[in-house]
């Protein structure tokens, strides 16, 4: 029975090596740095030009919507904004679904 306690205590093995738990917080660390720069921090800046461009919404401005619906500001109300798609239709849209603003998102006239 001796012979395989010797036997046992020889296999086991040695503890942590020093200093892997400072290394692993390091690691940690730079993926983190790294997820911050290359996702988080430009998803914010998206969110704020987002953000700035249904603020400064105003009657007569031409947008697209995220449905893809181009059309001109009719009136801007709190949280929706009035627009007219074609002569004499009009429908509300929520300012969050606003994808654009400009000159570029004129709807077609139809003759």
């Amino acid at each position: 029975m001796d012979l395989f306690i010797g036997t046992a205590w020889a296999q086991a093995g040695g503890g942590a090596p020093a200093g892997g738990g400072a290394s692993m917080l390091v690691m940690f660390g730079m993926v983190f740095a790294i997820m911050y720069f290359l996702m988080i921090r430009p998803q914010n800046k998206r969110m704020q030009a987002h953000a700035a461009m249904v603020a400064a919404l105003k009657k007569g401005d031409e947008l697209v919507t995220v449905g893809g619906l181009h059309g001109r500001i009719a009136s801007v109300e709190e949280k929706a904004v009035v627009v007219e798609i074609a002569k004499g239709i009009k429908i509300t849209v929520d300012k969050d679904k606003v994808s654009r603003i400009g000159a570029d998102s004129a709807p077609v006239e139809s003759k």
